[in-house]
């Protein structure tokens, strides 16, 4: 049975799009105190879709698709521009598909403006009222207001019309950012895009006797079940070897690893392949936030995501994106050596190269040449950085790394950085490797 907990985000999931939402309100309809409708709120939030916003309050929002995830709604444009809601509270659920600045004259301006749209304009009353009648919602910038029949034309048409203190600018700038930063988020795979369902996941219970798990492995060909109890929540994992051995009579209960590792849908399939690395875990068990069973994740699932990461190309870049592609390779004689020019994106305050940016550089060097010797996977173990001199903007970096030993599943990486033929750092890495 569900928690009170998982009851209350079932029952804010049903609710409709654009209905307003209050602690008050829902402990009343769930018989649950307001704490516990508080939290239930807060992870829907979390969750996305529910949507939070100052003196208007929380509602229920549309859940955005991974693959839809490039748009905002309303409400979301209203928390990121420290906004205030003028008029069309009700439309605050809906998305915008695109956003069209406002400087140039108005019938030029409705050109460019439709249905869906958010136009960023300041206080030009005339464009505010032609964009809602054109289906646009409507973002004043400079902290100005509108005249009262735009805020009822607003509310009739349900298009919000949000006030920002920010200029065009900076409002333009912010919404491009929030739209960027979901764009990586929709890069990162997570265990729930690729596990393998908790319908189709092969299962023993606390009940179950040995010969069960021999029946399974005759069905399937695979040596490790998640154990569950009568709540279908995980409580331990039966391997070949914990039952190599045992009478078939025997209880699973006995001989089963009690508290599994396990993982929930939310967690990166890096932070996975990290884990059975250093573990050297085949499998790992999903579970919900009350541990009840989701899904599997084997090490072969995780191999395959990293490798189709590795094909994907990059939509929206992050700072590590634009390091590496800085990084050229002018190996010569047999060497492995790479070349990169200190850009103002790397550097700290002070103008020259940040340790940050200095350590990811050196890690991609040392990744490199560690390929080249196995074709796998790598996952760092442990990095040190023991010298480092400031290294000027606009500066050519030369990056020399060195294998120093490699083993079957280890590699381990010396690094020097020059800068005019003068050593500028040096450091150590340990990688462990994941064969394919």
């Amino acid at each position: 049975m569900a928690t009170k907990h998982e009851q209350i985000l079932q029952y804010i999931d049903t609710l409709p799009i654009g209905e307003k939402i209050s602690v008050r309100q829902i402990a009343k309809d769930m018989k649950v105190s307001e704490g516990t409708a508080y939290r239930a709120i807060k992870e829907a939030e979390n969750k996305g879709y529910v949507s939070t916003i100052e003196r208007v309050g929380t509602i229920r929002i549309e859940r955005k698709k991974k693959e839809n995830i490039e748009k905002l709604t309303f409400a979301e444009v209203v928390n990121i521009v420290d906004g205030q809601v003028l008029g069309g509270k009700a439309g605050l659920h809906k998305t915008l598909n695109k956003f069209v600045i406002g400087a140039m004259k108005l019938e030029a301006m409705m050109r460019y403006t439709g249905a869906g749209n958010l136009l960023i304009v300041g206080n030009r009353t005339k464009a505010h009222e032609y964009a809602l009648n054109a289906g646009a919602a409507v973002l004043i910038t400079g902290g100005f207001d509108t005249d009262e029949q735009v805020k009822k034309l607003a509310d009739e048409l349900q298009l919000p019309i949000i006030s920002s203190s920010y200029d065009t600018f900076t409002v333009a700038t912010m919404i491009n950012r929030a739209i960027y930063d979901q764009l990586i988020k929709k890069e990162i795979v997570l265990v729930e895009d690729i596990l393998t369902p908790e319908t189709e996941t092969v299962s023993l219970h606390l009940s179950d006797k040995v010969e069960k798990w021999y029946e399974h492995n005759t069905e399937t060909g695979h040596g490790r079940y998640p154990v569950i109890d009568r709540q279908s929540k995980v409580v331990g994992m039966v391997t070949a070897k914990d039952i190599m051995g045992q009478d078939p009579n025997t209880s699973i209960e006995k001989v089963m690893t009690k508290n599994p590792m396990t993982v929930n849908g939310k967690t990166s399939v890096a932070s996975v392949s990290h884990m059975m690395v250093w573990e050297g875990i085949e499998m790992l068990p999903v579970v919900d936030q009350s541990n009840r069973l989701q899904g599997i994740i084997s090490r072969q699932d995780v191999l395959k995501a990293l490798q189709m990461i590795g094909r994907q190309p990059q939509v929206g870049e992050t700072i590590d994106d634009i390091v590496t592609n800085q990084l050229m390779d002018i190996s010569a004689d047999g060497e492995p050596i790479y070349q990169c020019e200190v850009t103002p994106q790397m550097t700290n305050y002070l103008g020259t190269i940040s340790y940050g940016v200095f350590t990811t550089i050196v890690t991609e060097a040392a990744n490199r040449v560690l390929k080249s010797f196995k074709k796998g996977d790598l996952v760092i173990e442990n990095m040190t950085v023991y010298f480092m001199k400031p290294v000027q903007i606009d500066s050519m970096m030369e990056i020399h790394p060195r294998v120093l030993e490699v083993g079957r599943r280890f590699g381990k990486v010396d690094v020097e950085v020059f800068n005019g033929g003068v050593v500028v750092g040096k450091a150590m890495m340990m990688a462990q490797l994941i064969e394919r």
